[in-house]
């Protein structure tokens, strides 16, 4: 804690400012407000609002970053302690991000209808956002038991694997494992960016689907990839696309970080 020896933290609020108005200094308490001493909350309740209601008014913007934990109880003269569980709180609320070794960030959060077969391509573009993805791989093989007994197919028949992190204004939102029966497009070289772009130009896109949705923790290998901690909470969706003549031409497994994704279903 700041602030003198033998004070409080409402004490230190008191000589920051009781009527709550910010300072001109352009310090992150100037743009989201101050503490007041009169508020009966506790001080990590009363942070979590103030960046809570930035959040929701814009002045913190989706994707700008949080001071650090030390530079806030600095600045509104509290313990680290009252900062971190005040932080914490709001990232479970998926308001704030945590990306390692970068800092905190404003969440930019998805929501992901369930009632409409789009590609994550097509869902971020019609969110105003740019997606990309970085390649991890892609390749023919054989099909596995799993993946067989999923598409459909013989053992031995091929197909083509595609594994990728998908990325919204180049901000790592999910994995994606992509399995394809081997007729569904001419080579693997035909995927750029979307993987549903592909398969229409091939006329191969799915007409309709059926989605599994459960949480996992993800391990550290494909942590590091999201850019998260290990044993993160995840949300792993399995599709499998069929055309229009019942046959199964994709299974993907995808995990969503669960900071960033709401999934949405009219009823």
């Amino acid at each position: 804690m700041v602030a003198q020896p033998g004070g409080s933290e409402k004490a230190a609020v008191a000589r920051n400012g009781t009527d709550g108005r910010a300072d001109a200094t352009g310090s992150f308490s100037a743009k989201v407000g101050q503490l007041r001493a009169s508020n009966p909350l506790p001080l990590y309740l009363q942070l979590q609002s103030l960046i809570r209601d930035a959040i929701k008014d814009g002045v913190a913007p989706r994707g700008s970053g949080i001071p650090a934990e030390r530079d806030l109880a600095v600045e509104y003269d509290v313990s680290r302690i009252t900062v971190r569980k005040a932080i914490e709180g709001l990232v479970e609320e998926g308001l704030l991000t945590r990306r390692r070794g970068a800092g905190t960030f404003v969440a930019g959060r998805v929501d992901k209808n369930f009632s409409k077969l789009s590609s994550f391509s097509e869902d971020m573009v019609a969110r105003g956002r740019v997606p990309s993805s970085r390649w991890v791989s892609r390749a023919v093989g054989a099909v596995t038991p799993e993946e067989a007994m999923a598409l459909g197919l013989s053992p031995g028949s091929p197909v083509l694997r595609f594994h990728r992190i998908r990325l919204a204004d180049d901000e790592p939102m999910a994995l994606e494992f992509s399995t394809l029966a081997a007729g569904a497009l001419a080579s693997i070289e035909d995927v750029g960016d979307s993987l549903y772009a592909a398969l229409d130009a091939a006329g191969h896109r799915p007409v309709r689907a059926l989605q599994r949705l459960r949480a996992v923790p993800l391990g550290s290998q494909h942590a590091r990839m999201l850019g998260i901690d290990t044993g993160h909470p995840v949300l792993l969706i399995e599709r499998r696309g069929f055309l229009p003549d019942g046959r199964v031409v994709e299974f993907t497994r995808s995990y969503y970080r669960g900071d960033a994704y709401d999934f949405v279903a009219e009823l």
